[in-house]
């Protein structure tokens, strides 16, 4: 081929490069003009952040809106709600949940007094779904559930990578409905399948009796809207008995809210005293809780009961009484679970459950992820659960007694 040949086969290639790179970006150019707009959502461009590029998600959209084999069935708010699900899991937080209206009204039952299901506390440890704690009386308690068994399977769902609050979704339900839980204990060989029957929980708040002569036994179920109110009528009644002396029983106790257990934290603390620290991060200064009781139990000695099953609430509580007053805990490692949670209500009543600090206790201590270390450790066996002995409880005893 002579020089000259080789210059205009050259030029010809170039050309047809050129054009061909022309077409295939007028190709490319043709097939975003002719995408679908998006349909089935409004305020695409409410809140924009500085420096994010969201377009990948709406590009995902339209393919799903276009293509999907059931586009024609779309439920566009269900898909809003899952995107922002999907957005909140990636934090890798299990307490911080976006709740959509129905788990949201779910959600707000669980204080606040009465609902159907089988009657346990349940939280992530070691990203497994596990027993914070039976409520006493409850269906849960009946079929031999415990602090710290792990639930695999919900029926035929598997827990592991389901948030807190999609498992309570799958494991409430209606009064005389079945729920198979598959289970697995640190003393087990093997699961087991424990088969619930659901049923109308109430939650309780306390109870309390003598032991012996003069110790007040407490029982203190959990921090709900009326624990307090039930703690002051069995304070004064404590008062006007023969006690000297108090247990106090947060053993499967799962939290509730934060100004119950200071109040009643003022019982047993002196005015002004450090109840607890919410610590924000990131350089923000943190905020401390203090009693501001009658102080009217100040005087009596008294020991602490946790176990596995003694979560949030119960542990700060347990570590303000070790920390101010140097009473000794008697059990088990509590659950760990130190974080604070703010419920931010938003549009057509769904709502944001989001962890804004963690708890520590008054001497700095964290709490989230370690829990409390009983001072006397003590241990509950399959045969203590079995006979229906209660060692912890006779150690609390024996420890008071020693006291004169």
């Amino acid at each position: 081929m002579t020089t000259l040949g080789k210059k205009s086969f050259l030029l010809f290639f170039l050309v047809v490069a050129i054009l061909a790179t022309f077409a295939f970006g007028y190709y490319i150019g043709q097939r975003q003009k002719e995408l679908a707009p998006i349909k089935g959502v409004i305020n695409t461009d409410l809140g924009e952040q500085e420096g994010v590029d969201f377009s990948l998600f709406w590009d995902v959209w339209r393919i799903v809106q276009e293509k999907h084999v059931d586009r024609g069935n779309l439920d566009f708010q269900e898909m809003v709600y899952g995107a922002i699900s999907g957005m909140v899991k990636a934090l890798d937080d299990p307490y911080t949940v976006f709740m959509p209206p129905a788990d949201t009204k779910i959600f707000k039952e669980d204080v606040t007094g009465e609902f159907q299901g089988v009657g346990m506390e349940i939280g992530i440890r070691n990203g497994e779904l596990t027993v914070v704690s039976p409520l006493e009386g409850t269906p849960a308690e009946r079929a031999g559930l415990r602090a710290g068994d792990k639930i695999l399977k919900v029926d035929d769902t598997f827990t592991r990578d389901l948030t807190i609050d999609e498992a309570v979704k799958l494991i409430r339900g209606p009064k005389g409905e079945e729920v198979v839980l598959t289970v697995l204990r640190d003393s087990w060989e093997k699961t087991k399948e424990i088969k619930i029957i659901r049923d109308v929980i109430e939650i309780p708040s306390l109870k309390w009796e003598m032991k012996g002569e003069d110790i007040a036994y407490i029982k203190l179920y959990q921090f709900s809207e009326k624990a307090k109110t039930d703690f002051d009528i069995a304070g004064i009644e404590i008062l006007n008995s023969q006690a000297k002396k108090i247990i106090l029983d947060l053993r499967g106790n799962p939290g509730g809210y934060l100004e119950v257990a200071r109040d009643i934290a003022g019982w047993f603390l002196e005015t002004g005293q450090i109840v607890t620290i919410e610590d924000f991060g990131h350089d923000i200064k943190s905020e401390e809780y203090k009693a501001t009781g009658n102080e009217k139990f100040l005087s009596y000695p008294v020991v602490v009961l946790i176990n596995q099953g003694s979560a949030s609430g119960s542990e700060i509580l347990a570590g303000a009484l070790r920390d101010n007053r140097g009473i000794k805990l008697i059990g088990e490692t509590s659950f760990g679970k130190g974080s604070v949670q703010q419920l931010e209500d938003l549009k057509e009543n769904s709502s944001l459950k989001v962890t804004i600090a963690k708890w520590l206790t008054p001497n700095g201590d964290l709490i989230a992820g370690q829990g409390l270390e009983p001072d006397i450790k003590v241990e509950m066996t399959e045969e203590d659960y079995n006979e229906e002995r209660d060692p912890q409880l006779d150690k609390a005893i024996e420890t008071l007694n020693q006291i004169r």
